[in-house]
C-alpha cells in the first residue's frame, strides 16, 4: 500500500501514462486512417477519370461502326448511353451481391 508521500508521484505517473496512451491510440491511428483515406480518394478519382475516358472511347467506337449521318450519330449516342447503363447496372449488382454473401456467411 503506497504511503501518502508517494500518492502525488503515482497520480502524476498515471496522468502521464494516460496521455501517452491516448496519443498512441488516437493521433497515430488517425494519421494512418487519414493516409489510407487519401490514397482511397485518389484512386477513386483516377478510376472515375478512366471510366469517363473509356465511355467516350466506346461511344466514339459505336459511332464509327455506324453509317454516316446525323440520325445514325444520334443512334450511336443512344446505344452508348444504354451500354453505359448496362455496365453500371452490372457493377451495382455485383457490388450488392458481394455484401449479401458476406452477411450470409457471418450468420452461419
Amino acid at each position: 500500500m503506497p504511503g501518502p508521500q508517494e500518492l502525488p508521484e503515482m497520480v502524476t505517473e498515471f496522468v502521464d501514462m494516460s496521455k501517452e496512451y491516448l496519443r498512441q491510440e488516437t493521433i497515430e491511428t488517425a494519421n494512418t486512417l487519414g493516409r489510407f483515406a487519401g490514397y482511397t480518394i485518389g484512386a477513386a478519382f483516377l478510376f472515375a477519370i478512366g471510366g469517363v475516358l473509356l465511355s467516350i472511347a466506346g461511344m466514339r467506337g459505336i459511332i464509327y461502326l455506324l453509317p454516316d449521318g446525323p440520325n445514325w450519330s444520334a443512334l450511336g449516342y443512344i446505344l452508348a448511353a444504354l451500354a453505359m447503363a448496362l455496365v453500371i447496372g452490372a457493377m451495382v449488382s455485383i457490388a450488392s451481391g458481394d455484401e449479401g454473401s458476406e452477411e450470409a456467411d457471418s450468420g452461419n
